[in-house]
């Protein structure tokens, strides 16, 4: 008593192949499939050890070196004629 057996999980599989198809079934496996594949990817992408900050989430001198920052040139002396 109390366990599910083989048989009834194979009655079970047939209701659900029955009810849903193997197409639908193998559309719905490859598409979670590639849900899990996408994600993977993602988690890759976030791990890459140039994307990160130093410590504190503040950028050092060393990794400013290469950034080019666009806008107008002002300062603040006043030159001398």
């Amino acid at each position: 008593m109390g366990g599910i057996s083989i048989w009834q999980l194979l009655i079970v599989l047939v209701i659900v192949l029955l009810i849903f198809g193997t197409k639908k079934l193998r559309n719905m496996g490859g598409d979670v499939g590639s849900a899990i594949k996408n994600f993977k990817g993602a988690m890759k992408e976030g791990e890459k050890p140039g994307d990160e900050t130093a410590e504190g989430g503040e950028q050092t001198d060393e990794q400013d070196e290469g950034r080019v920052i666009e806008g107008e040139v002002t300062s603040k002396r006043k030159e001398k004629v």
